[in-house]
């Protein structure tokens, strides 16, 4: 079947973005950045859950792929091929700190920051803001609670949107076992959360305004300071 025209366009921007950025155009790497910064930061909170590693994770994330795109052989989508490079760096840091202090699976309360869609959250009453706000936090902590490995399929697949094949070849699993987990993610979801649709849990795990500009302007910044470094002029 044909592709649809959008999602054509779609890849030739993220191809020509991505070639612009082998050549150290900034713009072209803030461009990525931005336009993947929702999706990567959900795949690794699915991990880490605390707002700081996964601010630190998703820095690490950009610096090491766009440092490294000539790695890139773009057989795979640029987001697949990000995605996987932030699931190995949250687990490297998930891994480092149970060296250190037994992970706690409860949810992490001060950093839930449940954003909704501006336009969608001004046609609402003060109440249904209210509501709505509440249902992404509850969500949020439910979904927290998940073990990491049903939450990390959970979040590609329903909040995220990928796809069964994608999924399985940002996590390196079987697609087989990405449909069984998030079978048995929904079913402990349901135990925890009673009435919900699952179309609400998209507003959960938002990552916009003050965070995105901090992470985007942390990695351009030290992007900067390497090409001075090696150009001598630090």
């Amino acid at each position: 079947m044909k592709s649809e025209p959008a999602a054509e366009d779609a890849d030739s921007t993220e191809k020509l973005l991505v070639d612009r950025a082998r050549t150290g155009d900034m713009i072209a790497c803030e461009a990525l950045m931005r336009r993947y910064n929702q999706r990567l930061y959900r795949a690794i909170r699915s991990v880490l859950k605390t707002g700081s590693d996964v601010e630190d994770a998703m820095q690490d994330t950009y610096l090491a792929a766009l440092r490294n795109l000539d790695q890139f052989e773009g057989r795979a989508h640029f987001g697949t091929w990000l995605l996987k490079i932030g699931t190995n760096a949250a687990l490297a840091r998930m891994r480092q700190r149970m060296r250190v202090v037994q992970l706690d699976d409860l949810p992490d309360l001060d950093n839930l920051e449940p954003m909704l869609d501006p336009d969608a959250d001004a046609a609402r009453t003060p109440e249904q803001q209210v509501s709505s706000y509440e249902i992404a936090a509850m969500l949020e902590e439910a979904i927290d609670r998940l073990p990491y490995d049903y939450r990390q399929v959970f979040t590609l697949r329903m909040i995220e949107g990928l796809g069964t094949t994608e999924t399985a070849s940002v996590l390196g699993l079987g697609e087989d076992a990405v449909r069984q987990r998030l079978h048995r993610a929904r079913e402990m979801l349901q135990a925890d959360i009673r009435g919900q649709d699952g179309s609400s849990v998209r507003v959960a795990f938002g990552f916009l305004g003050r965070r995105c500009n901090r992470v985007v302007a942390n990695v351009l910044r030290r992007l900067a300071e390497r090409s001075a470094e090696r150009l001598g002029l630090s």
